[in-house]
C-alpha cells in the first residue's frame, strides 16, 4: 500500500520511533524508507556563494548523522536511504513529497499543551500534516 515512506528528521534521537514505524510499515508492503533532513539557510545567502564551505560542511555532517539514524537491525528487504535538502523546512518537505511521489509521511511530533493549544499550530509537523497531498502519520 505504501511504497515510498518519507520520514523528515531533525537528526536527533527523538526521530527513532518514527523511523522504526516507517521501517515496519515499509516491510509489510515491500516499500522503501527515505529519511529527509532539510538544512535551513541563512536569509540572504546561497548555497554556492561566500558561505559554500559552511553549507558543504553542514551537508557532510547531516549525511553522517542521518546514516547513524538508520536502524542497524532493519530488515534487509527494506531499503532505508538519506536525503539532504537546503531551504525552508516545511516547503522543502512538501516539495520532496511531490518530486518523489511519496505515499506516506511519518513524522515525530509532541503533545500540544491543552491549556495553550495555539502553540501547536505553528509546528512543522502540523503544517506538513495539513498541507501534504498524501497521508501523514504523527508519532509521539
Amino acid at each position: 500500500m505504501f511504497q515510498t515512506i518519507l520520514v523528515p528528521v531533525d537528526l536527533t534521537e527523538k526521530n527513532r520511533p518514527a523511523i522504526q514505524m516507517a521501517v515496519e510499515i515499509a516491510r509489510t508492503g515491500n516499500g522503501q524508507v527515505i529519511l529527509l533532513h532539510v538544512i535551513e539557510m541563512i536569509a540572504g545567502t546561497t548555497r554556492h556563494g561566500e558561505l559554500k564551505a559552511f553549507y558543504d560542511e553542514l551537508e557532510r555532517r547531516a549525511e553522517g548523522q542521518c546514516r547513524e539514524l538508520i536502524p542497524a537491525s532493519h530488515p534487509p528487504a527494506v531499503p532505508v536511504t538519506c536525503a539532504i535538502r537546503f531551504g525552508e523546512r516545511v516547503q522543502g518537505i512538501l516539495a520532496f513529497v511531490e518530486e518523489n511521489q511519496v505515499d506516506l509521511v511519518i513524522m515525530s511530533s509532541h503533545r500540544v499543551d491543552p491549556s495553550h493549544p495555539t502553540t501547536g499550530w505553528a509546528t512543522i509537523s502540523y503544517k506538513v500534516a495539513i498541507l501534504a497531498p498524501c497521508p501523514v502519520l504523527l508519532v509521539k
